[in-house]
């Protein structure tokens, strides 16, 4: 029962989070982010918060220091969505996967060209 609720909490973060990313942060290096997800300890003492940063690896390292530097903010922000009696503490992750799927999806295609080629 408890790990439904961790889950019903993870997921209202992540569309606050989203929110509060898009419209209330007002730091110029962060870029276009999306939320992929967010993991939540059963205690709900931790976040980890998975992000998709469109731009260079540099552009990326920016933008994750902005949100940590940011998080006071966010997690006030939250804390003020959402009624919880500790607003967990953020932890903002890279999320590989979009890029890890880009690049098995290169490698089939060039598989397919090869083995059309035959």
């Amino acid at each position: 029962m408890a790990r439904v609720r961790v889950g019903r909490v993870g997921e209202q973060i992540k569309k606050e989070l989203s929110q509060i990313i898009q419209s209330e942060m007002k730091d110029p290096r962060i870029g276009f982010i999306t939320v992929t997800g967010v993991d939540l300890t059963n205690d709900l003492s931790q976040a980890k918060i998975f992000l998709s940063v469109l731009g260079t690896d540099e552009q990326k390292e920016e933008t994750l220091k902005a949100l940590g530097r940011g998080s006071g903010f966010i997690r006030s922000e939250i804390g003020k969505r959402i009624r919880l009696r500790k607003i967990p503490e953020l932890l903002f992750r890279f999320d590989a996967s979009i890029d890890y799927g880009t690049k098995i999806e290169r490698l089939l295609d060039q598989v397919n060209a090869e083995n059309a080629g035959l």
